[in-house]
C-alpha cells in the first residue's frame, strides 16, 4: 500500500441525478467570450480571436447551494454557463466523435473577481487570482446525457433576486461543444472526469452578500444559489 508523507487530498465530485455514484472530477477548462454580445460587453470583437481557455481547479466546483463572497475583492460577478462533463477522452478528437465523449451536463457559475482579473489583464499576467479561488464555481447536479439529450440549444438565463439579469440560448455560442472537444484535444490529452465550462451570455455583474442567484435551463431545471 502507498504512504502518503501528507494526508492524501480528497477527490472532487459532483452529484448525477438519480444515481447513487458520483462522477469524480479530473480538471475544469473553462472558455473566455464564448458568446458575442459577452465578448463586445468586456471590450472584445468576436470576429477577430480564435477560442481560448482558462482553468479553475477541481476543489472550485461547489455543490452546497452556498457561495462565499471571497476575499480581497469588492467587485465579484456571476457568469451562468453549462457544465459539460467527459467520460472519455484523448487527444485528437474528430468532430464527428466529439460528443460521444460527454457523460453528462450540469448548470454551473463562472463566479469572478471582476477587479483582480482586470488587474491581472492590465499587467499580462494569469487570470487565476480573479477566477480559480475557494467555491468560484457553483454547480447543480449532472444530468446523463442519455437521458437529456446532447444539448445544442435552449435558453439559459440567471435572475439575482428574481430580476433577470443574464439570458442567452446555447445555440448562440460562438465555439460549440463539438468545436471546445475538438480544440482542447488538440492541446491536452482529455480524460475521463474533465469538464468544460462553456461560457456566459451577456448580462454580467455583481453581486453581494444576502442576494440570492439562480439559474434556469431546460431540460436541466433550475440551480439557486445564496451568497454569503
Amino acid at each position: 500500500m502507498t504512504k502518503y508523507a501528507v494526508p492524501e487530498p480528497k477527490i472532487q465530485t459532483l452529484p448525477i441525478d438519480g444515481k447513487n455514484e458520483v462522477f469524480p472530477v479530473r480538471r475544469v477548462y473553462c472558455i473566455g467570450r464564448n458568446y458575442a454580445a459577452h465578448a463586445v460587453e468586456m471590450g472584445y470583437d468576436p470576429e477577430k480571436e480564435d477560442p481560448f481557455f482558462f482553468q479553475k481547479n477541481p476543489d472550485n466546483l461547489n455543490v452546497t447551494g452556498q457561495f462565499p463572497y471571497p476575499p480581497k475583492s469588492s467587485d465579484v460577478h456571476h457568469e451562468a454557463e453549462l457544465l459539460v462533463a467527459l467520460k472519455s477522452g484523448g487527444v485528437n478528437i474528430e468532430y464527428e466523435d466529439a460528443l460521444s465523449h460527454v457523460y453528462g451536463y450540469a448548470l454551473c457559475l463562472d463566479m469572478t473577481r471582476r477587479d483582480r482579473q482586470g488587474e491581472m489583464k492590465k499587467a499580462g499576467r494569469p487570470w487565476e487570482i480573479g477566477k480559480a479561488f475557494e467555491h468560484s464555481a457553483p454547480c447543480g447536479p449532472l444530468h446523463l446525457a442519455t437521458d437529456v439529450g446532447h444539448l445544442t440549444e435552449g435558453n439559459i438565463a440567471l435572475t439575482v433576486n428574481g430580476e433577470l439579469r443574464q439570458e442567452g440560448n446555447l445555440n448562440q455560442m460562438i465555439w460549440k461543444i463539438p468545436d471546445m472537444i475538438v480544440y482542447l484535444s488538440t492541446y491536452y490529452e482529455l480524460a475521463p472526469g474533465d469538464v468544460i465550462l462553456s461560457g456566459t451570455p451577456s448580462g454580467v455583474g455583481a453581486v453581494q452578500k444576502g442576494d440570492v442567484m439562480r439559474i434556469s435551463l431546460e431540460p436541466l431545471g433550475h440551480l439557486e444559489v445564496s451568497v454569503t
